[in-house]
């Protein structure tokens, strides 16, 4: 039996997958969320291919393919619904609970070392920034370097582990997030960043998972992608972990994100120095350590707060930088892709950078748009998680002839919007912005507001930070579409309007495409065929990720994989089974089985 027929697993309620489900040669596994397709042509070490994985095809020389077989089928964590008297509410409100008041203690781990260096930190809830959530420490410049020696000991061990073995690893992770460690992550995520329960549930349950277990499969399914052969030599292709190590920076509005960025590389074969948010390192620390009970050796993943700039500019300048893993804002991606184009001529390889930097993402309305669609969906996407996600609706563009009914529906679903501590009111639809600094920038822009003449306030724009960093959700109206609200990210919860003519619709169609330099996310809102058609022509470079008749927000891992381009970002579209080629290096192997007995060809007898 393999090492992994014999894991001691248990069965998780909410789906997953087993272990015989990578496991070949022992026979049918199946959950709630997994199949497993058989593979009978298995011998020796686990992975080993042999040669009654080829079949012969018919051409004028016969030639070898390898058979590709699905190494397991998973399906999109359920969302959880928290109804009142549920095991799932019960188990979440006494995990909250067990927070309130607490400050955990997170130190730098570097070598799976826990380390203290002077400079502490402290995250606060943003809903009540008298709460201390967490006390950490910057790594100093020092401390960072020795993380990077710490991840390199432990790379050549780690790359020549069995994709199998590493898969695993991160669907335990997976089960783990889904039965007993759930409800831990959504509090640290309510609490630390401010999501309410459906925000948190879709985010560091559901797409965390999702993560897990598609990049698992993904990774699977790529090793048994093979060239292929012929009757006198075989082909095979390596997937090599990069040579060095992978920088992954996350931001603190996705718990799942941070787990990806750190952990799709990692799942290739890589090791990782993690940055977290300074504002999601409660939440971030659960992941990490959830990571490693689940059995992810110490070294792979280092743990390591630090300053921005300190932390970019050590990795920066190290040679043995092979990748940067980034979501965050577009002047410090700037700032790292300059410093690694500035240190070319000192790194053993070109670094890959991947990088997501937000957006000014768009919902375009049409004449014969379904009204209640457009307002209930674009009330969504700008306001909850108070418009911290990259793909927030900020910008509407209404035809004249739907923008009464579109405005009155628009003010009167407004004003049912409760804005609160989202651990106290399941009914909160969103809560504080993320910190002082984030709520003095939106403060600032509805400012502007209040002061432009191109620009009506239609409802809401009331800040107060005396207990926590609160912002109500606000409708601008502009009548400028160049004015600087419709063209810069704002990253919080404001939405402007731009009422056009109906007549000049193709021109607003331009006016999408380049009033700003990003490529995010965008929806147009239709029901003629011929009008959908022409905007999926024409803003074919405005949105990596466009909906139709949908928000802007929301996308989901292995269904809409996510990324844009233009100042958006590289595009890898994680999420989906391209993004792990990004963390490897792969290696084609020939191997000859008939002597070589002359160095002529036929053509020199």
């Amino acid at each position: 039996m393999s090492r992994l027929c014999a894991w001691p697993w248990h069965r998780v309620p909410m789906g997953g997958w087993s272990p015989g489900a990578i496991t070949r040669g022992c026979g049918w596994a199946r959950t709630a969320g997994l199949r497993r397709e058989p593979n009978p042509r298995v011998a020796g070490r686990l992975g080993r291919r042999e040669p009654a994985g080829f079949d012969v095809c018919s051409s004028s020389r016969p030639r070898r393919r390898w058979r590709h077989h699905s190494a397991i089928t998973v399906t999109n964590e359920p969302i959880l619904e928290f109804k009142p008297g549920s095991p799932e509410r019960a188990a979440l409100q006494k995990a909250l609970a067990d927070l309130k008041g607490k400050t955990e203690a997170i130190p730098c781990v570097i070598g799976g070392e826990e380390v203290w260096t002077p400079t502490v930190r402290y995250q606060l809830s943003p809903f009540n920034h008298a709460h201390k959530v967490a006390k950490f420490c910057y790594a100093s410049k020092e401390l960072i370097n020795k993380a990077i020696n710490a991840a390199l000991a432990a790379r050549k061990e780690w790359d020549l582990k069995p994709v199998q073995d590493r898969a695993q690893i991160f669907l335990k992770a997976a089960d783990m997030l889904s039965g007993p460690r759930r409800a831990e992550v959504l509090a640290k995520t309510m609490i630390g960043q401010g999501k309410t329960v459906i925000q948190a549930e879709i985010d560091a349950a559901a797409e965390l998972i999702d993560f897990f277990r598609f990049n698992a499969k993904y990774a699977l399914e790529l090793e048994k992608s093979q060239p292929i052969s012929v009757d006198i030599s075989t082909n095979s292709m390596v997937y090599r972990g990069l040579e060095g190590f992978v920088a992954a920076v996350s931001p603190f509005n996705f718990t799942a994100i941070g787990g990806n960025l750190a952990g799709a590389p990692a799942l290739m074969g890589n090791v990782v120095l993690w940055k977290p948010s300074d504002t999601a390192l409660l939440s971030s620390y659960a992941v990490y350590k959830i990571l490693l009970e689940a059995g992810l050796p110490p070294s792979v993943v280092q743990f390591v707060p630090a300053d921005g700039p300190v932390f970019g500019d050590t990795v920066t300048s190290s040679e043995h930088l092979c990748g940067l893993n980034f979501t965050g804002s577009v002047p410090t991606f700037k700032r790292l892709w300059k410093q690694v184009s500035e240190n070319l001529d000192q790194y053993r390889n070109f670094p890959r950078l991947a990088g997501e930097c937000g957006g000014k993402n768009f919902h375009l309305v049409h004449s014969s748009a379904d009204v209640g669609s457009v307002v209930n969906g674009t009330l969504r996407s700008a306001f909850e998680y108070g418009g911290q996600k990259c793909s927030a609706c900020s910008r509407l563009y209404a035809p004249a002839s739907l923008w009464p009914q579109i405005k009155e529906k628009l003010l009167e679903e407004h004003g049912k919007i409760k804005v609160g501590d989202p651990t106290q009111d399941f009914g909160t639809f969103f809560s504080a912005v993320i910190d002082d600094k984030s709520f003095a920038r939106i403060k600032k822009w509805i400012e502007h507001a209040k002061k432009s003449p191109n620009l009506t306030i239609l409802a809401g724009g009331g800040c107060d930070d005396s207990v926590g960093y609160f912002i109500e959700p606000c409708i601008v109206e502009s009548k400028d579409p160049q004015d600087p609200i419709m063209k810069e990210e704002i990253f919080g919860p404001i939405l402007t309007v731009y009422v056009y003519p109906e007549e000049r619709y193709k021109e607003v169609l331009e006016l999408i495409d380049t009033t700003t330099p990003y490529g995010l996310t965008g929806a147009v809102f239709a029901q003629e065929k011929r009008i959908i058609e022409e905007a999926r022509s024409f803003l074919r470079n405005a949105a990596g990720n466009f909906y139709i008749n949908d928000k802007s927000t929301g996308s989901v891992v292995a269904q809409q994989p996510f990324g844009g381009s233009r100042i958006s970002g590289t595009n890898d579209k994680p999420g989906g089974p391209h993004y792990i080629l990004r963390w490897t290096s792969p290696q084609a192997i020939k191997e000859t089985h008939v002597p070589l007995t002359d160095w002529r060809y036929a053509y020199m007898q």
